[in-house]
């Protein structure tokens, strides 16, 4: 099974559609999303629904949720408290449908999938450190979980000592007798100081996680951040992946 799985998108379309097409040269299965599709960017009703077309199966980000009072923006710094306000009036009835449907795990007899951490998932707590990944490890009944919701693509590695490491590599071969909890990284607004959007591939066969980056029109997505009226620092940290 070759699994597409990807996050974060947060609204920029011009990301997405990059995203898709070098998807599209993968030989992808089964389409995952770890959630946040809309929030910060211009185009969250398009994004919507190119995700619901795509994946089999989404989970819930925070912003998702905010979007549709799920979630309390009070957790929010105040630029991204004003683009869901904005979201909120963007939304159709069937994207707002959407993003109230969505649950907060996903498992299969593969993975599962989480936009933040296993315990307290409704939290929607970062997974930064050892500490949290350990927390989130105990929860863990596959071998893999993936993750999004910091916008910076790494992997936890828990090995039969007990033992966590984390590695940014692209590429991570996955071992039978080691756990793993994996960020996606993010499609629409990454945060590792690389701008190119971020999208991630499972191979379970080969065994094998891939992590690969792609260009998109980050100027057109800025401009559109811009003339939409929301925080222009919205758009300007596109260009630096920051």
């Amino acid at each position: 099974m070759r699994y597409g799985i990807f996050s974060d998108i947060h609204s920029n379309l011009e990301a997405f559609n990059e995203v898709i097409k070098a998807y599209k040269k993968e030989s992808i299965d089964t389409y995952l999303c770890v959630g946040d599709a809309v929030g910060y960017g211009a185009d969250p009703q398009d994004c919507i629904e190119k995700t619901k077309a795509l994946a089999s199966i989404t989970v819930a980000g925070n912003h998702d949720w905010a979007a549709v009072d799920l979630f309390s923006t009070e957790y929010f710094n105040p630029l991204a408290a004003e683009a869901i306000l904005w979201t909120k009036k963007k939304l159709s009835n069937s994207g707002s449908s959407f993003l109230g449907s969505l649950k907060l795990v996903y498992e299969n007899q593969d993975l599962t999938l989480v936009h933040g951490t296993l315990d307290n998932p409704h939290d929607f707590n970062y997974l930064e450190d050892d500490y949290a990944a350990g927390q989130s490890f105990e929860c863990l009944k596959t071998n893999i979980c993936f993750v999004g919701h910091s916008h910076v693509a790494g992997a936890f590695v828990l090995d039969k000592n007990g033992e966590i490491s984390y590695s940014r590599s692209g590429s991570i071969r996955i071992v039978p007798d080691k756990k793993y909890i994996v960020n996606v990284g993010s499609i629409g607004q990454p945060r590792d100081g690389n701008p190119k959007a971020a999208y991630c591939i499972y191979d379970t066969a080969r065994a094998e996680v891939t992590i690969k980056r792609i260009d998109y029109d980050i100027d057109t997505a800025r401009n559109k951040i811009i003339k939409a009226g929301l925080p222009k620092f919205l758009g300007d940290r596109l260009l630096t992946g920051t």
